[in-house]
């Protein structure tokens, strides 16, 4: 379908204006509900660094205190606006076998004043840098895809110092969680708010025994990243296998390889060797009530067929799921396609990785941080709303055009 730019910009100004809307409600004063419409006008536009002052000068304000009260001194909820825009993405998105992708981002800093900034590993840089740690949450579907959810990770030399605590105006409450255990809150506020999705699709760090023992009780699917010395065995199965996922793939026969494609690349589709070994089935009974039938648990590792980097995951699934492509609206049956899920949650990343990289609004203080990446996720939504409307053009909706707002 072709649509005229004057449609697109039209299309984006219904979109917008919804949105700020819906968002008025969190703001107890007109003048705080305009600047808050006014820093998403501002985070809409093509500058690739958003600071306070050229936000200030999109919004047409002399200078950025404005938006910078929105961020740190007005009263307001920025876990209202994440439940908002939750509810938002599953208007549009919402697929009983969706996925939600866990991941995680460093915003490279410098100095040692910003909340949680310190020397620690982010796959941003490759390398252990000084950086802020973000877990973030994305719902993906065979509709589109969203970032929904974020929190800060705290180290625990920030967590054990009440000084830079205060400082930086943690709340009290606030204290030291490891990221499995962020991640593990975030899939329990989907839950609590009745997402529909079927898999949970996660990096390395989060292939813990938390995380799993709290799909398998909640009834969801996963599929895990781990370490090659993650230990893996079966029972009561023809095969028997044993040992590290490194030691079990390399006595793998050729045989058990399938190359199988993980959606299309910038080149072509993304084709990856696959094995799936199936450990062992257990009643669905044992972990939920509501659950009836054999569930498997299961190892899935993928070779790059360039280098032969083997990649390696714990997977729970009902039994008989297949890692054969199926159609694209069938995820269920994907086993491969979910784990590559994180593939398509990185595409929410660019807006997640813009969150902290402006100089003036990277959440020096926890305060303005949260309502920060509360404000992005929004412009995200809005985004998708409008690609939800029409599939037009690549024209973006810029502030200082006319709005008809």
């Amino acid at each position: 379908m072709v649509v005229s730019i004057e449609t697109t910009l039209e299309l984006w100004a219904l979109t917008l204006r919804d949105v700020k809307r819906r968002m008025r409600g969190l703001f107890a004063q007109e003048r705080a509900a305009v600047n808050a419409g006014l820093f998403l006008d501002g985070l809409l536009g093509d500058e690739r660094r958003k600071t306070g002052w050229m936000r200030a000068e999109v919004a047409g304000d002399p200078g950025p205190w404005r938006q910078q009260a929105l961020l740190g001194r007005d009263r307001w909820d920025a876990d209202e606006l994440r439940d908002m825009v939750l509810d938002y993405v599953i208007e549009h998105l919402a697929d009983q076998d969706a996925v939600l992708v866990i991941d995680e981002t460093g915003f490279l800093k410098q100095g040692q004043a910003s909340c949680g900034v310190a020397r620690q590993y982010t796959g941003s840089a490759g390398k252990i840098t000084n950086c802020q740690i973000g877990v973030l949450a994305s719902y993906v579907s065979r509709h589109g895809h969203a970032f929904v959810d974020r929190a800060l990770y705290l180290p625990k030399a920030w967590a054990d110092n009440p000084a830079r605590l205060q400082a930086t105006n943690v709340p009290d409450e606030i204290g030291f969680s490891t990221k499995p255990q962020l991640a593990t809150k975030m899939i329990e506020r989907a839950i609590a708010a009745h997402v529909p999705f079927a898999w949970v699709a996660a990096d390395t760090v989060y292939g813990v025994g938390n995380i799993e023992t709290a799909l398998r009780r909640a009834g969801k699917g996963y599929v895990l990243g781990v370490s090659s010395t993650h230990g893996f065995g079966s029972w009561n199965r023809e095969r028997p296998l044993g040992g590290s996922a490194e030691e079990i793939a390399k006595a793998l026969p050729a045989s058990d390889w399938q190359r199988l494609p993980a959606g299309a690349g910038t080149k072509g589709p993304r084709l990856h060797d696959w094995c799936y070994l199936e450990l062992a089935n257990l009643e669905a009974e044992e972990f939920n009530d509501e659950k009836h039938g054999l569930w498997t648990r299961g190892l899935l590792i993928r070779r790059n067929i360039a280098d032969g980097d083997l990649a390696y995951f714990t997977t729970w699934c009902p039994a008989g799921t297949s890692i054969v492509i199926a159609p694209r609206d069938d995820l269920s049956s994907r086993q491969v396609i979910t784990a590559c899920a994180r593939w398509f949650g990185r595409r929410s990343r660019p807006i997640s990785i813009r969150l902290l990289h402006s100089s003036e609004t990277t959440g020096s203080m926890y305060k303005e941080l949260l309502p920060h990446a509360a404000a992005y996720a929004c412009t995200a939504a809005i985004r998708l709303g409008m690609e939800r409307r029409s599939k037009p053009t690549s024209i973006r909706f810029r502030a200082n055009q006319p709005a008809r707002l």
